[in-house]
């Protein structure tokens, strides 16, 4: 059964090229799979490289982008699916509510957003998808230390360390998602502990 896999990733054109080839190659082992991806919509950056190696490897591209993005002219065209929402909220609702996973690329603010919002639902019990940090070349390494630094004060509970996975390449984020049991999420209201 096919999988809708979201991506979330960086629209910078900035970037070293070595995270194109990362996204692009993402991309088309999720299409190669016989998977779809569900991505921010458009044609710049990694979400551009994400959305093209999808294509390039057989699978289903589908954009979700805000209207005021999407009439500065940056929208991955190719799209199987196009969906535009009115906000930025709606847009990030549309691609939580259809994705199966997810997966961050290396990214900015926008990216670190978008996944910390998945694993709060996660933590809130409301969804029980796998989430994933593509850690290409210790990229997350900064933020898992940080993860561990609020465990390590009682900000959040040990065991949420289940619900998200630091994975160095793509074949093990991948073989992540091919493996992934949804784990017991510890109720966040329980006082001791942390948050």
């Amino acid at each position: 059964m096919s999988r809708c896999i979201c991506v979330f990733s960086s629209s910078s054109d900035a970037v070293e090229p070595g995270f194109f080839d990362l996204a692009f190659e993402l991309g088309r082992a999720i299409g190669l799979l016989g998977d779809s991806i569900i991505f921010g919509g458009c044609n710049v950056g990694l979400m551009g490289a994400v959305a093209r190696g999808t294509h390039a490897g057989g699978g289903k591209v589908i954009g979700v982008l805000p209207e005021f993005i999407a009439s500065r002219g940056i929208t991955y065209v190719e799209c199987d699916e196009m969906v535009l929402t009115g906000d930025m909220r709606e847009r990030k609702a549309v691609m939580e509510a259809r994705a199966d996973a997810f997966i961050a690329l290396p990214g900015g603010f926008g990216t670190l957003e978008e996944m910390l919002e998945i694993i709060t639902l996660k933590q809130l019990q409301r969804h029980t998808k796998p989430v994933v940090f593509l850690n290409h070349a210790g990229f997350y390494d900064p933020l898992a230390a940080l993860f561990e630094h609020m465990y390590e004060h009682h900000f959040a509970k040990p065991s949420y360390r289940e619900m998200y996975r630091f994975a160095p390449d793509i074949a093990s984020a991948l073989g992540y998602l091919d493996s992934y049991s949804a784990p017991v999420i510890e109720s966040k209201w329980l006082k001791k502990g942390g948050s």
